[in-house]
């Protein structure tokens, strides 16, 4: 718990993060704040200045654009770089033709910036949110990474050689926000860090990771002694801390209701395995007829193990619609329910391609499997803990918005690529991979070189999704982001969920 004087301490420091970013910006801090303003998110506090940090950057877009002079502050690389790239992140379609100044007569970047390790890792983390069309952030991101790998070789210092590392591994733009600060916390403590901003960051990372406790502790409760899931349904994944870990990846922030998408999470992982490895053609199609009618008559047709799985869903379902009615929003319940349904539906496509044998081709493929990764579903209920939350953001969400599509994609491709072999072995259906090479008629290595580009063009769909001026605000976008994230992280080497604890970075 903590104590009165750490929360009087803690209320001392925002206060004094607050007033250095609404401080005037000019000529003398203009780099002061890009670098301030940047450390505030790295370290993962910035949702308790959202209103600042918005004003703050407007302005710097302002003085960094008039008289069609862009940048004319920091004419340097590692500057250029982090104006870019926190414009970027901020939805200001900034032109990446600011990086041409860079570039030397034979169209190349100048090797003379191999020197500036800081300002090829700005480089490289600005470049991963270049967008569809965007040669100079092509050459940027292929440049700067096999600058930085080279680099690793040569005599850096420690706290610099593992910073390229981390970046190298894992970007800032595809990494987690609440794994990426406590990164950041370690790499922070050289001797130009801000004391006061990283004593307020480490006391609020304590305060939130008291209450994630508590909700891990009510969500396990309900998982291994209401549902009893391991003695119920012993062909399940028992991954509930995982689910819980997933949902926290999505939003951390005190201000979101995170329960209703971790009990979804879940039941959509009861749900994959039922279908993947457990239940009979016969089975499978009296279920998915059952989630159809959504009926509680439906139990008596169900074999016991799938009456549970039903009962938990439309008990779900039931306590959510409570928690939407005191709200004012019992409107949102069918939107979740439509996506439930059509997540059921996919899956038995999915077991009847492989009852019959059958290998569909990529784009047959991705429109089932998209849905079926649980991504839509989980996406769209994700809004639900969210209090902006109106109708019209969740008749978008139903509505296939290319960035949901593009985050399903990154899911379905990566797990694919990293879970194919294992899946094989117990009789999965075909994967991307499999599609990939029958309908082409390439090699397993060219097919993956292959999907991987499209998954490297969802990540840029993302980018592009996320520039003004968009469909919802910022807020709902982000979501979508943070779902591929987790992706990114939990599937990096291997399927880090089906295989939890089997390695740590």
């Amino acid at each position: 718990m903590e104590s009165d004087s750490s929360i009087e301490q803690a209320k001392l420091l925002k206060e004094d993060v607050r007033k250095r970013l609404v401080s005037p910006i000019d000529d003398n801090n203009f780099s002061f704040t890009l670098n301030f303003i940047d450390s505030v998110q790295r370290l993962g506090v910035s949702y308790h200045f959202e209103q600042e940090i918005d004003s703050a950057l407007c302005r710097i877009y302002e003085i960094s654009t008039e008289d069609n002079n862009i940048i004319a502050h920091n004419d340097n690389l590692y500057h250029t770089a982090l104006l870019f790239r926190l414009l970027r992140q901020h939805g200001y379609r900034i032109s990446s033709s600011i990086f041409c100044r860079f570039i030397d007569q034979t169209g190349n970047f100048e090797e003379s910036l191999t020197n500036d390790i800081e300002g090829m890792l700005s480089l490289y983390e600005a470049a991963q949110l270049r967008c569809h069309g965007e040669d100079v952030l092509e050459k940027a991101h292929n440049f700067s990474r096999e600058k930085l790998t080279k680099s690793t070789t040569t005599q850096l210092s420690c706290s610099l050689a593992a910073r390229v590392h981390h970046s190298l591994r894992q970007s800032l733009r595809r990494g987690l926000p609440r794994l990426e600060a406590t990164y950041f916390m370690s790499f922070y403590e050289d001797p130009s860090h801000d004391e006061k901003l990283l004593t307020f960051a480490k006391l609020d990372f304590n305060k939130l990771q008291e209450l994630h406790l508590k909700e891990v502790s009510r969500l396990t409760k309900w998982w291994a002694k209401d549902l009893d899931v391991s003695t119920n349904l012993p062909f399940t994944r028992d991954r509930i801390t995982e689910c819980c870990f997933w949902i926290l990846g999505v939003y951390f922030e005190p201000q979101y209701c995170r329960w209703i998408t971790t009990k979804l999470i879940t039941l959509a992982s009861i749900i994959d395995d039922m279908y993947d490895a457990y239940g009979t053609i016969e089975e499978l199609e009296l279920f998915t007829n059952a989630v159809e009618r959504w009926d509680i008559c439906c139990l008596v047709d169900l074999p016991k193990y799938m009456q549970l799985c039903y009962k938990a869903i439309l008990d779900v379902f039931e306590e959510i619609e409570l928690e939407m009615r005191k709200e004012g929003k019992v409107y949102c319940i069918k939107y979740v329910k439509k996506e439930m349904k059509r997540l059921v539906q996919a899956h038995m496509a999915e077991a009847r391609w492989c009852h019959f044998n059958h290998i569909p081709t990529l784009e047959e493929y991705m429109q089932v499997r998209r849905t079926s990764s649980g991504y839509t579903l989980l996406i769209t209920t994700c809004f639900l803990g969210m209090k902006n939350l109106t109708e019209q953001v969740l008749i978008w969400a139903t509505n296939e918005p290319v960035i949901i599509i593009a985050s399903a994609v990154i899911c379905r491709i990566t797990d694919d690529i990293v879970g194919d072999e294992f899946e094989q072995d117990r009789q999965h259906v075909v994967s991307s991979i499999q599609c990939y090479m029958k309908e082409h008629k390439i090699s397993r290595k060219h097919a993956i070189e292959e999907l991987l580009k499209l998954v490297e063009n969802a990540w840029k769909h993302i980018n592009d999704a996320c520039l003004a001026p968009t469909q919802v605000p910022m807020t709902f976008l982000i979501r979508a982001v943070n779902f591929a994230r987790v992706i990114d992280v939990l599937y990096k080497d291997e399927d880090n969920y089906t295989n939890a604890g089997a390695k740590n970075e």
